[in-house]
């Protein structure tokens, strides 16, 4: 998968007036000379308008050097459609969590 870090995100996107749609943010680091893996997961992100860039960064995958909880964060807070089910944290079946088991109920 490729991914990005928010160093790359903000210098790629530093000149971008918000709201901005997915294409004007392609467009912004294209122009910014960003590199390739930046621009790849800008072109990734669903296809709706940013207000500002916590919802960018919540919106593409951010490198391995992030602590597991700031990864989980960004999956729990992810608001817009179209991110895969893999990127989703999703609550086990409460029954299942409290017994251990799902009966078959």
């Amino acid at each position: 998968m490729t991914t990005t870090d928010v160093e790359r995100l903000h210098r790629a996107l530093s000149d971008v007036d918000f709201p901005a749609g997915k294409d004007d943010l392609v467009t912004h680091a294209e122009r910014a000379h960003a590199d390739q893996d930046t621009i790849r997961v800008l072109r990734a992100m669903p296809p709706v308008h940013y207000s500002n860039m916590a919802e960018v960064e919540r919106s593409v995958p951010l490198g391995p050097e992030r602590e597991p909880a700031d990864q989980a964060a960004q999956r729990r807070m992810h608001t817009h459609p179209g991110l895969s089910e893999q990127n989703k944290d999703t609550p086990g079946h409460p029954i299942a969590d409290e017994v251990g088991e799902n009966r078959g109920s």
